[in-house]
């Protein structure tokens, strides 16, 4: 997949009242994670397994 093609989604964890700042992507093999405000600044990726733990990390309330 290009990454320009990707389906960008904001974080449930964002907030929620126009205070979203962080966007998620998935491909086949990572995570790409931006700022919703200035998606053009670039982005970063994150392989699916350290995705999957830091989701389940805050899920758990591990991280604040």
């Amino acid at each position: 997949m290009d990454h320009e093609d990707a389906q960008w989604f904001k974080s449930s964890y964002s907030g929620g009242s126009g205070t979203e700042c962080v966007e998620a992507a998935f491909t086949t093999v990572d995570t790409l994670v931006r700022d919703s405000k200035r998606p053009s600044h670039g982005h970063f990726h994150v392989g699916a397994g350290a995705w999957a733990h830091f989701v389940g990390s805050v899920r758990e309330g591990e991280l604040h």
